[in-house]
């Protein structure tokens, strides 16, 4: 909170942001595409440990930019969108969840930045941000812990997916 003269300014937004860094023993077009295929989640993804129950494309066609997807997680379901898509080196998706007036209570960008390391290798480095609007920047702190837990597991089952 900001004060200006006497009086308290209420800040909009609280902002959630963090990175997580993997090497993944797999080639950079391997890695990029199991992360572009939102149909194949269920194949990688972890089973406990997260929130996401289930994931689906709702645009026709293979992912690309704008691309639209559901989640369906143990808070209810989350639209989203893919808003950068620059294979193989970068994806970003965006989520929001809305209230019944349509206002947005929360959204982040999950996103990931690829690096060929050699051949095989490939260095992921995973950039999350997250905006809580209103009330729910109160409870950013608990926020920012859920989405470190729920993106750690998810870039886990990413390399386990490739060298279990």
């Amino acid at each position: 909170m900001r004060v200006v003269g006497h009086w308290p300014i209420l800040m909009p937004m609280a902002v959630i942001e963090f990175e997580l860094v993997r090497t993944i023993k797999a080639p950079i077009h391997d890695v990029f595409a199991r992360l572009a295929d939102i149909g194949g989640y269920a194949d990688w993804m972890p089973r406990k440990g997260s929130i996401l129950r289930n994931t689906q494309q709702t645009s026709p066609g293979d992912p690309a930019l704008g691309t639209t997807y559901l989640d369906d997680t143990r808070f209810g379901p989350t639209p989203g969108e893919i808003v950068e898509f620059d294979a193989p080196h970068s994806l970003v998706f965006h989520w929001w969840d809305s209230s019944k007036s349509g206002k947005v209570k929360t959204e982040g960008w999950p996103g990931d930045s690829l690096e060929r390391a050699d051949d095989n290798t490939t260095l992921v480095r995973h950039h999350a941000k997250m905006h809580a609007n209103g009330i729910f920047r109160l409870a950013a702190p608990i926020l920012r812990r859920i989405a470190v837990k729920e993106r750690t597991a998810t870039v886990d089952a990413l390399k386990a997916s490739f060298e279990s």
